[in-house]
């Protein structure tokens, strides 16, 4: 028997059919009973009979279900859940949606949103970020309506509206930063690029990398507040000169911030002391850009005779630091010495210059039983050979300003510049910056770049966490929306730490991300007939991550 679904006139009907053969061995077709018509049927008004023929068969009733459970690939939602989250209650949703609205047929602030927390989850090209996607629920997005062609499209949006963006993400961020007084740190890092074509206008240019010798590159001056958090970025050719980049980003900072002051802060890596008064002489709505620069290591041969009363007097026997200040190129010298520090420092120097002295005395000892007619085993040494082995030692070690190598001598020699020695004594453990700031201690003048080794962190977060290098972008318009996706990601990251900091959470934003991410999206279809869905359920340290940066924990119902 078979159910058969037979017309009369407009009208289908439901019948219950037998096939048998007749006396003649035909096959013949007879209803057994009419189950009614077709939208009674498929309404539930036959259930009754349906259900009697299950339980006759042996079969589990509509009531009972079919027995069958299917799992739905689970899809975590608790990291994307706290960006989501993040996100809104720093008012970039509504802020961008503003600016980015009716530019395109589709949602690109979503599509933003989903770029940059791409970057924090698991940073990927765009066409990763599809792939990223088939795993993950982001709240408030229809990830399967998203293609290559929208991530595209979106990044060219961010070209064009690029000014109007970073305005509004400064307003969004002005409640975070101090107006009487901001104290900036800029610092230029390289960004490495991929491709080998050349375009008109290209960002990707030939240089020398910060990692090390010369790539392919573009780079990259993000500004950024005493707290870490970063308020401002640009991208330059990656063969500009460092110190062109810096007026027109403090301009551009001073403008969009309205800031009553900005001190820049630098590392030694940054600035020239050659160009001091060429810095001197940039005003900002005529007041002298204020700054405090690192003093470069191969500068302190100049700084011998001024340091000495000051080393003799606060540091040889110090027991706690010992700040200093002295009149430069009429600037303020600015001195820290910490004598834990030195004495690490300088032991350590002592401990490498003894083992090379020793290896150099083990070479004159074998040089000198050689020549004796003493033989060894191997190639017989020569005074060249040892003397390069002794050189690229020394090198290696990076004592070569202490112990000269004498390549140009006939046997081997080297000497030890007691000088350099003491020099480099006299600096350990000491931190020599230089500044035009008149109102403030030598101890504020320290604790304030010190800072910035926090800061250059984050360049580091860009590169690793966040992953923005290398780039595989050509278009001068798209690298910079990849840099502009990035930074945004880093304001996340930076907010996030602070939220983190001020509960006195022991985690880093990257480790909270990793336990919101084990909140994972599940759904179940239940008997063919019904879908169940849930999250898993919160374990105690997600419920404190939560309540420790002030957003609500994810919710079935606001998904």
């Amino acid at each position: 028997m078979f159910v058969k679904v037979t017309k009369s006139g407009p009208r289908r009907y439901v019948k219950l059919v037998e096939s048998y053969r007749d006396e003649a061995g035909k096959p013949r077709q007879r209803v057994i009973a009419t189950l009614g018509r077709l939208e009674a049927v498929t309404a539930g008004e036959s259930s009754a009979l349906i259900n009697g023929l299950l339980r006759v068969s042996g079969q589990p009733t509509l009531e009972e279900g079919t027995g069958e459970t299917d799992f739905a690939p689970a899809r975590s939602v608790g990291d994307t859940w706290l960006l989501t989250s993040l996100w809104k209650e720093l008012g970039l949703d509504d802020a961008f949606r503003r600016v980015l609205r009716s530019k395109r047929q589709f949602d690109v602030e979503r599509l933003l949103r989903v770029m940059v927390f791409n970057r924090l989850c698991d940073p990927e090209s765009k066409l990763g970020v599809l792939r990223w996607l088939e795993d993950v629920l982001v709240p408030g997005v229809d990830t399967a309506s998203i293609s290559h062609q929208h991530l595209l499209r979106t990044m060219d949006t961010l070209s064009d509206c690029s000014e109007a963006l970073n305005d509004v993400l400064a307003q969004q961020l002005k409640p975070l930063i101090d107006q009487e007084l901001s104290i900036v740190f800029y610092d230029l890092t390289t960004i490495r690029a991929e491709g080998g074509t050349s375009l008109d206008g290209d960002l990707r240019h030939y240089g020398p990398s910060k990692e090390g010798g010369i790539a392919r590159q573009f780079m990259l001056g993000v500004v950024q507040t005493a707290e870490g958090l970063p308020i401002h970025h640009e991208v330059f050719d990656g063969n500009v000169a460092e110190t062109r980049t810096l007026l027109p980003t403090i301009q551009t900072v001073v403008k969009r911030f309205n800031v009553g002051r900005v001190v820049l802060v630098a590392d030694r890596g940054l600035l020239s002391l050659d160009n001091l008064a060429a810095l001197s002489a940039v005003r900002i709505e005529d007041r002298p850009l204020e700054f405090i620069l690192a003093v470069p290591g191969r500068r302190y041969g100049e700084f011998d005779d001024l340091l000495k009363a000051f080393h003799q007097t606060h540091c040889q026997n110090a027991d706690h630091e010992a700040y200093g200040e002295m009149a430069w190129q009429d600037h303020r010298l600015i001195v820290a010495h910490r004598p834990e520090v030195a004495k690490a420092q300088t032991a350590a120097r002592d401990q490498k210059i003894e083992t090379l002295q020793a290896d150099a005395r083990h070479w004159f000892e074998k040089l000198d039983n050689q020549d004796a007619g003493r033989r060894y085993r191997g190639s017989k040494l020569s005074d060249a050979g040892v003397t390069a082995r002794f050189y690229k030692a020394v090198t290696d070690a990076h004592l070569g300003h202490i112990l000269k190598v004498d390549l140009t001598a006939e046997t081997f020699n080297y000497v030890l510049d007691q000088r350099a020695l003491d020099r480099a004594r006299m600096m350990d453990g000491k931190l020599l910056l230089v500044t035009n700031m008149a109102d403030h201690d030598p101890q504020e003048i320290v604790d304030r770049y010190r800072a910035l080794a926090d800061i250059e962190r984050g360049f580091r977060v860009l590169k690793s966490d966040i992953e923005i290098a290398p780039v595989y972008h050509r278009l001068p318009d798209r690298i910079r929306a990849h840099a502009l996706i990035c930074l945004l990601a880093l304001v996340l990251y930076r907010v996030l730490r602070m939220r983190l900091k001020a509960s006195d959470h022991p985690l880093s934003p990257t480790r909270a991300l990793e336990i919101a991410r084990k909140i994972q999206f599940h759904q179940v279809l239940l008997h063919r007939r019904e879908t169940a869905s849930g999250l898993t359920k919160l374990k105690p340290e997600q419920r404190d991550l939560f309540e420790a940066i002030g957003l609500p924990a994810p919710a079935v119902s606001r998904l």
